[in-house]
């Protein structure tokens, strides 16, 4: 089939929407069909179309229902439309999802938060990572590592506000990875790293640079107030890095309601304990990367691409003239 796959996030970007579409593309092209990545629709003729963010896609999603009203679409759900845009932007992001023959959601809690009679369309198809390498762990340092860009969504700076309240004698340093939204945010980062000798910012990076921090990291904190299905979740735990995430529905979705690496979204001083624990309580630590080890089939690619071969395939015959 010909795919137009919609992606708000342009070429140069390494948002979580660019990243999602490019492998997604890629996933659908080992299937065989052909795809174009675009953040526009302007008429190219496609069998069948995926949105990726029912708001932020909401023109293309209605020109091409336009243009072809009996040929299958698709809408990726992001974070910001499930959390945030059906509550302040409603009449575009409920149109988007009621022009979809299909709802594609990231994690197992993307129903709760949709209007009961969309539930029907939806898919849960969970983001795949690849393994990484491990490197030695025998090192004088806790390593904990944070990826995610610097935004309100992501509270970007609660696990560096959480380190500050560890004793002296802890061993965390931490990591984070990211885009800074605006120069604002830029020179928190940097004041942040002057003021808090446990913190570096590294700024933008690579694919292959994250994978390179996750080989060496001991831990992963993912401190956001709201996510569609974080890659990095999945990246982490195929990696064998344990998680320690905010009690979020996007997390809990993908990691389990009895998952122990939780703490109150927002919350510094119990992120603290919960990092100075992993550090010193070895059985902790091993309970964490139990649960992720046994989390990790669920996000091999050869899963996901299977889960989409099987959406498409029903959504042709569902689309198939009768007889």
């Amino acid at each position: 089939m010909r795919i137009m796959l919609i992606t708000p996030a342009n070429r140069q970007s390494r948002a979580g929407n660019r990243t999602t579409a490019a492998r997604w593309a890629g996933l659908l092209r080992d299937l065989g069909h052909r795809v174009q990545v675009a953040v526009e629709y302007r008429d190219e003729p496609a069998d069948l179309m995926i949105a990726l963010h029912a708001w932020r896609s909401a023109v293309a999603i209605e020109r091409f229902r336009a243009r072809y009203a009996d040929r299958p679409l698709v809408v990726g759900l992001a974070g910001t439309d499930v959390y945030k845009f059906l509550e302040t932007e409603p009449a575009s992001t409920l149109r988007s999802l009621e022009r979809a023959d299909a709802l594609v959601g990231l994690h197992d809690r993307v129903g709760d938060a949709i209007p009961e009679r969309y539930r029907a369309k939806l898919r849960i198809i969970h983001q795949s990572a690849r393994p990484v390498v491990r490197a030695s762990s025998r090192r004088a340092e806790f390593a904990v590592c944070v990826i995610g860009h610097l935004r309100a969504e992501k509270d970007p700076f609660r696990t560096a506000e959480a380190v500050r309240l560890l004793p002296p004698d802890s061993r965390i340093r931490v990591t984070h990875v990211g885009r800074a939204l605006d120069d604002d945010w830029a020179r928190r980062a940097e004041a942040e790293m002057r003021e808090n000798l446990r913190y570096r910012w590294s700024g933008d990076v690579p694919g292959a640079s994250v994978r390179r921090l996750l080989a060496r990291a001991d831990l992963m904190v993912l401190s956001s107030v709201m996510e569609g299905g974080a890659n990095v979740i999945s990246e982490a735990v195929v990696a064998g890095v344990p998680v320690i995430a905010s009690a979020i529905p996007g997390s809990i979705g993908l990691l389990g309601a009895d998952y122990p690496g939780y703490f109150p979204t927002g919350d510094t001083a119990a992120l603290a304990a919960l990092l100075l624990r992993a550090e010193r309580d070895a059985d902790f630590l091993a309970t964490l990367r139990r649960h992720c080890a046994a989390l990790a089939p669920r996000f091999t690619p050869e899963r996901e691409r299977a889960a989409w071969d099987a959406l498409l395939a029903s959504l042709v015959r569902q689309s198939a003239p009768p007889g």
